[in-house]
């Protein structure tokens, strides 16, 4: 089922860190949070299971095929409740699409700027702290 109750939509993420020790964000084309950073992830589809939920939204927001691994942790936010996953890359191609108008990598200080510029989704960074799923990567060498 993808409601919680007749006012509560289930959704889910995918939380993605690469080799860097980078996370994986998207920033939002649409509301709710246009314009802000967020971890990749969207509505549960009537009779859709939260892991093929993440793969699709996934791929359709970023181009990458994952794999969903651990339960990660639950963020309530308005009428959206959101169960987010560990995942894997698994295949793919980093793009933006459908509900995103740029995905990338985000390493350790590009998170913190962004977070003081009030450019994240709200409570992000303090969600992402709390689960320990802070990137640990610096920039990337040239």
């Amino acid at each position: 089922m993808n409601t919680v109750s007749d006012s509560t939509v289930r959704c889910v993420g995918g939380i993605v860190h690469d080799e860097l020790g980078r996370i994986l964000l998207i920033r939002r084309a649409n509301e709710p949070g246009r314009g802000l950073w967020s971890v990749p992830g969207g509505r549960v589809e009537p009779g859709e299971t939260d892991e093929a939920a993440v793969i699709r939204e996934l791929r359709e927001e970023t181009g990458l095929d994952v794999i969903p691994r651990t339960y990660v942790g639950n963020a309530r936010r308005g009428p959206y409740d959101i169960h987010d996953y560990a995942c894997a890359v698994d295949g793919g191609t980093l793009r933006a699409g459908d509900d995103a108008d740029d995905a990338r990598w985000i390493d350790a200080g590009t998170l913190i700027e962004l977070d003081e510029e009030g450019r994240l989704a709200e409570l992000l960074f303090v969600t992402l702290r709390d689960w320990g799923v802070l990137p640990t990567g610096d920039v990337a060498p040239s």
